[in-house]
């Protein structure tokens, strides 16, 4: 490895995984298997798996499971639920790695991406690296492997090599909207000065890794699925709810502020990515909103609110955005947008 993550000090990984842990009895065993599989001949990679506040038997797993592993878990424990932010916002200050890859407990990693991870690093040190996954269902059928859930890209620009333009890697990791933490490892350096997780909010990889990826200067990008995303009915989409809605539609107003004062500011590739994945935030939330009761105060006033928070992350106004998709050829795009921003009263 390159001097950065060449390590033969146990004390000093070159990875760390880290995994909350909440209510995923059914999950962990499988999650942390595919994990501790691969690192028994590739050292130098710590798991922290972080309790935070189970009703079901996930605390008492996670102990037979780092009994069962001993050295090779380092389990942690919130006093009560504190949600997922703040447990990864506890595991990244007790983390040792050079790089950390999130990973949530009901997903898990497949057979050799630590090792492929291990080989860019070691070739290239880049300070991100992203990678693919592939949608893990329960019963999967034809219609999932024709939809390409078997290999979902993340990243929109070219694969496998060192990229350095920061502004070409922003714009091509909004357009695909694949925002999850999970397909990106950084290195932990990155998070420092205080960036972490928005605790009590939804939509928190959205809010803050594009954050993250504006401070790094160069990046990796592995078309490989080295993740599996568990397809829950209780996942964050599957369950929408007022206080969702709204977190979506203002997941990226702290990046556009943050990327107003970076040289990425007058990039018109960023400019469009990141106009059209708040015009996908702003239709998500109000498909919510759309199906409250016509008459509710509540209704208006979150419309209202959606509304701001799209033209508050976007820089460019609807009107614009909506040119731009014309110019394009994308109609689709522009009647989509066109008609929420008329259910909104915006147009």
């Amino acid at each position: 490895m390159t001097s950065s993550t060449q390590h033969t000090d146990p004390d000093r990984p070159w990875l760390s995984i880290l995994v909350p842990v909440y209510n995923v009895e059914p999950y962990l065993q499988e999650c942390l298997e595919s994990v501790l599989q691969q690192t028994e001949r590739l050292p130098g990679v710590e798991v922290l798996a972080l309790e935070d506040g189970s009703t079901d038997g996930s605390p008492a797993l996670l102990q037979r499971l780092a009994a069962r592993w001993p050295g090779r878990i380092t389990p942690m424990q919130h006093a009560h639920n504190q949600g997922l932010s703040a447990a990864r916002n506890t595991m990244l200050d007790a983390a040792r790695g050079d790089y950390v890859w999130f990973l949530d407990s009901d997903d898990k990693l497949l057979p050799g991406s630590i090792a492929a991870l291990q080989e860019i690093v070691t070739a290239h040190a880049p300070d991100v690296v992203l990678c693919d996954f592939q949608v893990w269902r329960d019963k999967p059928r034809l219609k999932h492997r024709l939809r390409g859930e078997m290999h979902r890209r993340s990243f929109a620009g070219p694969a496998n090599r060192l990229l350095r333009d920061r502004c070409a890697v922003l714009a091509d990791m909004l357009m695909p909207g694949e925002l999850h933490a999970w397909s990106k490892i950084s290195r932990r350096a990155l998070w420092g000065d205080g960036l972490r997780f928005p605790v009590g909010r939804y939509f928190e990889d959205m809010a803050t890794m594009p954050l993250m990826l504006l401070r790094a200067s160069s990046y990796y990008y592995a078309n490989q699925p080295w993740v599996a995303y568990r397809q829950r009915a209780s996942s964050i989409l599957a369950t929408p709810n007022l206080h969702k809605a709204l977190d979506q539609a203002a997941a990226l107003q702290a990046f556009r502020a943050e990327w107003a004062g970076s040289p990425c500011a007058g990039d018109a590739r960023v400019q469009l990515a990141l106009a059209h994945q708040s015009a996908r935030n702003y239709i998500g939330a109000m498909r919510y909103i759309d199906a409250m009761d016509d008459a509710s105060a509540d209704k208006r006033d979150a419309i209202a609110r959606i509304t701001a928070h799209f033209k508050a992350s976007s820089p460019w106004t609807p009107e614009a955005l909506c040119k731009a998709y014309a110019a394009r050829g994308w109609w689709l795009r522009q009647h989509k947008l066109q008609r929420w921003l008329r259910a909104g009263g915006v147009a």
